[in-house]
């Protein structure tokens, strides 16, 4: 087996705007509850321990009552492929409503 060398594309010179941040957190919370949704379709339940067995896991609760570690690997997550889009050259804007 050959060993797997990660290659992200480089977003260390992306800075996000203020704008950019509150869609951040818009999307993090979004990919929470997209996984959420998923695990529940799953079989899966809250539960204070991880068991796969059971399909039990402790983070299959609202965005805002996880901790901030777990906020932050969905924010992570988020604020890279944001920067992936803007290093690319694409741009986000928002329709004024």
């Amino acid at each position: 087996m050959n060993r797997y060398i990660p290659e992200p594309i480089d977003t260390s010179d992306v800075v996000l705007s203020e704008e950019m941040m509150q869609l951040r957190e818009l999307l993090a919370e979004n990919v929470h509850d997209a996984w959420a949704n998923q695990r529940m379709q799953e079989g899966w339940q809250y539960g204070a321990q991880r068991n796969d067995e059971k399909k039990t896991h402790p983070s299959l609760v609202p965005y805002e009552m996880l901790s901030a570690q777990e906020k932050d690997y969905d924010r992570l997550t988020v604020t890279q492929t944001l920067k992936v889009i803007l290093k690319m050259g694409y741009t986000i804007s928002k329709d004024a409503q």
